[in-house]
């Protein structure tokens, strides 16, 4: 059973389809103005549809990949000549994007959509907020809006902080510490207003819990963003989610992220919900699995074989009986049945490099994942087109294939704040100097969640411990990059990497957007 969200989403869906029309001489028959739409609450709800459709158009794409594909977690390098793309996710990996890289210029794009969606919203229904229910839905909206520019603070530093709609004036502008201290106060502000409730109808749409997993986000990043500790608030925040005993561990980390994933998952704060006929943007298979996979899962879709990882990511997946090494597919690959998966081939075919004058003679290639990503072409980011080529890196499966799904999307719901990320954000607080509550110290959070993926506990906390942990607990839920910054360890070199330039730390401002808005300020070192 999907969310609320899925269906309100409906008719918004439906509105704009009707908006699109090109043929303007025909006679209005129904018409929506402030006078007869929102008339009642279902209405109202279905109003803010549009933010929520905003928000999950690229955060599983180009969001994803600017977090993703600018760390050591996934690379994108072409295979047979196909996904170079001008560049944009050799530059990603190398870490020599330009303010006119398109992944670059689409994640602002969404982000700040996302804003101008939200204060359009707020702004044509405040009048209309006459009860509880329509108060508690704009609160949403501005929470939402507040989610947007905490990423866009995240990713670009000084950003514009606009939250009025229609006006003319270019907006500038704010520091960090400005921008952070307007997100704090927006979610203390809003925090009144949402809803405690964690079921069906807040699936997908920020409550309590959402505006406190983003406050410990914000708090625990607090030393990039304005120099200051907030370490005791992460410790508050992160609490107030614990203590409410509404969320707690999955049994099954696998089926977490499966296509019929949904509200019922208890580790979800806040995820986005995705379908792959009405709520399309999550095309995790797609990107990851090698075509001689689509027979396996019953795809009825070719799958693209792009991204894969790197060894040195890969290597911490090493704990013994740990669920979570078994999101990758490496090595030897079989069907359900333990059959080999085979490629038809021939010798040449399915090494290019072969020299032997019997080339063209016949091959079966069991496909076989490799861990190392080696280029033939480095200046087009090249693998080679050849069967070991297509082969290279393990893949990630995290999104399990969706058998319903027609096209490259999917119906899986990707989780923005989740219940164990809270678990480790409140140990790496205690690590850092807060307080220990509760009984719950870094070694106790890390071995609730050890003790749920089947892995060895732990003894001891370090803070070499965090990074690792992370990546096997979060990986492909856009925080890679994030948490690199706070451990410092964006700079390291991994894959084809030598960058080390701390400029880097932010993105620049798009091109276009500094032509439309002669205010905005480039970003140093670009």
């Amino acid at each position: 059973m999907k969310s609320l969200l899925h269906y309100i989403l409906l008719p918004i869906c439906a509105i704009s389809l009707l908006g699109a029309c090109t043929k303007i001489d025909v006679p209005v028959e129904n018409e929506l103005t402030p006078e007869n739409f929102p008339v009642n609450d279902k209405q109202f709800i279905a109003a803010i549809g549009p933010a929520y459709t905003q928000f999950r158009t690229s955060y599983a794409t180009s969001f994803w990949q600017l977090q993703t594909l600018s760390t050591d977690e996934a690379i994108l390098p072409s295979r047979a000549g196909g996904w170079y793309d001008g560049g944009r996710y050799q530059q990603m990996h190398y870490h020599n994007w330009t303010p006119d890289n398109p992944i670059v210029g689409d994640s602002w794009n969404w982000g700040f959509t996302t804003i101008s969606t939200c204060n359009r919203i707020l702004t044509n229904y405040a009048a209309a907020a006459t009860n509880d229910t329509r108060k508690r839905a704009l609160a949403e909206v501005r929470a939402l809006r507040a989610i947007a520019f905490y990423f866009m603070l995240d990713n670009f530093g000084k950003i514009p902080v606009s939250t009025t709609f229609g006006s003319a004036e270019l907006p500038v502008q704010k520091t960090s510490q400005e921008v952070f201290t307007f997100i704090e106060n927006e979610i203390k502000a809003t925090l009144p207003l949402l809803s405690d409730a964690n079921d069906v109808n807040t699936y997908g749409r920020p409550n309590k819990y959402t505006a406190f997993a983003l406050l410990a986000k914000l708090y625990l990043n607090a030393a990039r963003y304005n120099g200051q500790d907030r370490n005791a608030d992460v410790v508050a925040v992160c609490d107030s989610i614990i203590t409410s005993r509404k969320f707690n561990l999955e049994d099954n980390y696998a089926k977490m992220f499966y296509p019929d994933n949904d509200w019922k998952v208890k580790e979800f704060i806040f995820a986005i919900p995705y379908d792959q006929a009405v709520a399309k943007g999550a095309q995790f298979s797609w990107m990851s699995l090698h075509p001689a996979l689509q027979a396996k899962y019953g795809l009825s879709y070719r799958l693209s074989n792009p991204v894969s990882t790197i060894p040195e990511y890969y290597a911490q997946f090493s704990l013994p009986g740990d669920v979570r090494n078994d999101i990758w597919l490496t090595g030897k690959q079989f069907d359900f049945n333990n059959n080999p998966i085979i490629i038809k081939t021939t010798k040449k075919g399915l090494d290019n490099t072969y020299t032997g004058a019997d080339g063209n003679t016949p091959v079966d290639f069991q496909l076989t994942f490799t861990p190392n990503v080696t280029l033939v072409g480095v200046e087009a980011f090249e693998v080679g087109g050849d069967e070991l080529g297509k082969a290279k890196g393990f893949r990630n499966n995290k999104y399990y294939p969706d058998v319903t799904a027609t096209s490259r999307d999917q119906s899986n719901d990707v989780p923005v704040f989740r219940y164990a990320d809270i678990l480790l954000m409140k140990a790496e607080a205690e690590w850092r100097g807060a307080a220990v509550t509760n009984g719950e110290t870094p070694v106790a959070l890390f071995n609730q969640i050890r003790g749920k993926r089947k892995a060895p506990g732990v003894n001891t906390v370090t803070g070499d411990d965090f990074l690792p942990e992370r990546a096997r607990e979060l990986n492909w839920e856009c925080w890679r990059r994030n948490d690199l910054l706070r451990f410092g360890k964006y700079e390291d070199k991994w894959g084809y990497k030598t960058d080390n330039n701390v400029n880097k730390r932010l993105f620049p401002i798009p091109s276009g957007e500094r032509v439309l808005n002669p205010n905005l300020q480039q970003n140093p070192g670009y």
